[in-house]
């Protein structure tokens, strides 16, 4: 495999400059600053991405304050406690994206976190303690106990929070496959141990996050080439 510093080099070339690049990096959240986070925080975020998924997410931000008017702000405790016949009522109304299915998962996923927080006094506390050298472990746990997690969408939920985690984009894929380090389905598990076991080598080479590792991989490949122009009127 690759070297973190080839890698790394690569990146800088494309974006113009190591300036520009630490630019477009990003940090996860401490996990002091993780464990601030409420419940409802993260039913919100993953109902965002359940429905953002198939979807233009323009049109999903676009509604997102019906969402929260209609789900009580992803409260939780008031989601438990809702009876099944008001979900339906709830889910053709107006000011949401109409999607019975895909509204059934608030009232799933409100009852895995409440189950979670139970066991680990929140949930955050439980997403802040797991581990980054095996963040596919929590991707796993998210599919198999929450409802339409799997995929991107979990994983996209917990970058979107701040939980430290590499992400399967479409730049890190097509790295992982052109330098034979998945060679075949992207979300099968040995895919997966391949992919977690890659970014864990650049940490150790690196010391720096999941996070800036996943990004420095995508800067490097593909189409995207933010910055270049700004770097070339400075």
């Amino acid at each position: 495999m690759e070297k973190f510093s080839d890698i790394y080099k690569r990146a800088v070339e494309r974006k113009g400059s190591e300036k520009m690049l630490k630019l477009l990096l990003a940090k996860p959240l401490s996990t002091k600053q993780l464990v601030t986070l409420s419940d409802d925080d993260w039913l919100e975020e993953f109902t965002r991405k359940v429905f953002q998924s198939g979807f233009y997410w323009s049109v999903i931000n676009s509604k997102w304050a019906g969402f929260r008017e209609v789900f009580w702000d992803f409260s939780v405790e008031k989601l438990l406690m809702m009876p099944p016949d008001m979900l339906e009522q709830k889910a053709s109304d107006e000011r949401i994206v109409r999607n019975y299915k895909k509204v059934k998962t608030i009232t799933e996923n409100a009852y895995m976190i409440h189950e979670v927080a139970a066991q680990h006094g929140s949930f955050s506390q439980f997403i802040a303690n797991w581990p980054s050298e095996d963040i596919i472990g929590l991707w796993a746990y998210l599919k198999k106990h929450g409802a339409r997690l799997g995929g991107n969408t979990g994983p996209y939920a917990l970058r979107a929070l701040g939980k430290d985690t590499f992400l399967l984009s479409r730049d890190v894929e097509s790295y992982l496959r052109a330098h034979k380090i998945i060679d075949g389905g992207l979300q099968t598990k040995k895919s997966l141990i391949a992919a977690q076991a890659f970014f864990n080598e650049l940490q150790q080479q690196s010391g720096l996050s999941m996070q800036e590792l996943s990004l420095i991989v995508a800067y490097g490949v593909g189409d995207n080439r933010v910055g270049i122009s700004q770097q070339q009127q400075d």
